[in-house]
């Protein structure tokens, strides 16, 4: 039971004000992050040394769908994670491994911003860097606390401030208007 997503199957047309995309744009996500979460699950099957058969373990409480509006709620509110499975049905820990999980996946479907783009062409990054100097712009930077991650290259873009506090540092830049260009 996901008291999000029945909502927007209700009320389509506040899908915008729920997680910020339309009803139409979450459709198109939910199918693409389907076939790309297939995708990682068969490279992940086989690279999996079996013991057991396959089918076994405990069933997902959650649908595709409803993990996905998961990430994208959690994006547009930022509620904490024991609020977020409150609303889901699920532990908060759950909600954070879906969210982080699906977060990932989105990443890769969508695409990169304007400055992601020209990073590596020195050239347009000066072209756009200029470009965005006759606007207002605002940055903002967060952190949040995530679970050390195990891979070197995935362990660079996280902070140790403590013993066992690691953060990830998330970075913000938007225009006047409040649209994001860089995450």
């Amino acid at each position: 039971m996901c008291i999000v997503l029945d909502y927007i199957e209700k009320y389509p047309l506040r899908t915008k004000q729920i997680l910020g995309i339309s009803y139409e744009q979450l459709r198109s996500l939910t199918e693409s992050s389907g076939i790309k979460h297939k995708e990682l699950e068969k490279i992940k099957e086989n690279q999996k040394v079996r013991i057991n058969a396959a089918g076994g373990g405990r069933p997902q409480k959650l649908s595709f769908s409803e993990q996905i509006v998961l990430c994208l709620f959690y994006l547009r509110q930022m509620p904490s994670f024991e609020i977020l499975g409150m609303l889901f049905g699920i532990s908060k820990t759950e909600a954070n491994d879906n969210f982080h999980y699906w977060r990932k996946i989105i990443r890769d479907i969508l695409p990169a911003s304007l400055l992601e783009q020209v990073s590596t062409i020195d050239s347009d990054l000066e072209i756009v860097q200029e470009i965005l100097t006759k606007f207002q712009l605002l940055v903002d930077s967060a952190e949040q606390p995530i679970n050390r991650p195990s891979q070197p290259e995935e362990q660079k873009n996280t902070i140790q401030e403590r013993k066992n506090n690691i953060l990830e540092k998330i970075s913000l830049l938007v225009f006047q208007k409040l649209r994001i260009l860089s995450m």
